[in-house]
């Protein structure tokens, strides 16, 4: 009897032990801001969630946003968001901001910190099949969908018209859509041009009905065009390419591209602080498991933390982390013989009208 009590109580015991170490390792509930449902950012959240916030002993959930704006936002004041994605140009106009004396513009940027550069991101310049138009620089003038305020979209596209024609979009020809919204207005003529930004393969496309991807098509840069020279003091070339729609597309389309990257806050909390050094760590040691399982941009990011212009910051515990991982990582590829390759209405702002800038990083009406 004696007997079979003392096994019912190290059986219970044993179920108390477990459900505490599971408790345990629950207590970080954390959450990742992205981007649209159909969007490239949101499957990253879900692949950094699955393959190195699990193995952490971190719940990430991932959130929707409307994009890399948005994302700033919620990382720096939202609850429980400790990790965004976050469009590089979006990023640097607010430390541009922030560095012309815009104070809310400080406020939201200057505790924010990368973890890491990820990808690049292609910049879609779609039209109808039956468009005059051929290449990016023949936009100006023309009614074009820039993306939802607070969206990376609406940043970049209105970034690239005005280093390529030397001013804004005139008020009357930008729609604000998300894209989908832009892609059906495009169709039924009630847009010239949809400029979408997402990393190639992007489920916008590759879900789309084949039916109405056969009514549209992208325009293509022109290297010789005076207009793609001003575009590339901020942007780079890139391709998208026919192997990303292979049941669409018949040539690789040129295009620009904008780097994303993965954000986080200037946390000292000890507990916060440890678990974004096991983020780290799981980052670093699953890495081979995101470019095998997640989605293809994964095969594009390289374990390096390059040099930062003025105003970015890597978070130091992690960079610390990241570090010494990545040179265990090479040192022991290298010993086996290994040559993997490393792989911003009208808001008053100071008391002045608030500018299209500060309106697109969400400034406006604080």
């Amino acid at each position: 009897m004696l007997k079979t009590m003392l096994a019912g109580l190290t059986g219970l015991f044993a179920l108390l032990f477990a459900a505490l170490a599971v408790a345990a390792t629950a207590d970080a509930h954390y959450r990742i801001v992205t981007g649209p449902e159909r969007g490239t950012y949101i499957q990253i959240g879900q692949d950094l969630s699955k393959w190195v916030a699990q193995p952490a002993g971190i719940d990430l959930e991932v959130i929707p946003s409307k994009g890399s704006a948005e994302n700033v936002q919620r990382m720096r004041f939202e609850p429980g968001v400790k990790l965004a994605l976050v469009q590089s140009d979006v990023y640097q106009a607010y430390v541009d901001m922030a560095n012309s004396g815009n104070e809310d513009a400080g406020t939201m940027i200057r505790p924010l910190r990368l973890i890491m550069p990820l990808y690049d991101e292609e910049i879609y310049f779609v039209v109808r099949n039956d468009s005059p138009m051929k290449t990016i620089n023949e936009i100006k003038g023309k009614t074009i969908s820039v993306g939802l305020i607070g969206s990376g979209t609406a940043q970049s596209a209105t970034t690239l018209y005005r280093l390529m024609f030397g001013q804004p979009i005139p008020e009357q020809n930008a729609q604000h859509l998300s894209n989908e919204d832009a892609l059906a207005a495009l169709i039924v003529k009630k847009i010239d041009v949809a400029i979408i930004v997402a990393g190639q393969p992007a489920k916008l496309f590759t879900d789309m009905n084949p039916d109405l991807l056969q009514q549209i098509r992208f325009l293509r840069v022109d290297p010789n065009a005076p207009e793609t020279a001003r575009a590339r003091q901020t942007y780079f070339p890139a391709t998208i390419r026919v192997s990303s729609y292979p049941n669409w597309l018949k040539e690789d389309v040129p295009t620009w591209t904008v780097k994303a990257f993965l954000v986080t806050y200037d946390y000292n909390l000890r507990d916060t602080v440890g678990n974004l050094k096991r983020f780290a760590d799981s980052l670093c040691e699953n890495f081979d498991n995101l470019q095998e399982h997640g989605h293809p941009k994964w095969k594009q990011v390289k374990l390096e933390l390059p040099g930062l212009g003025k105003g970015w910051q890597y978070y130091p515990p992690v960079e610390r982390r990241l570090k010494a991982c990545f040179a265990h990582r090479a040192a022991t590829q290298s010993a086996a013989g290994s040559t993997t390759a490393q792989n911003a209405a009208a808001q008053k702002i100071n008391g002045a009208p608030c500018s299209d800038q500060a309106r697109l990083l969400l400034l406006c009406g604080k």
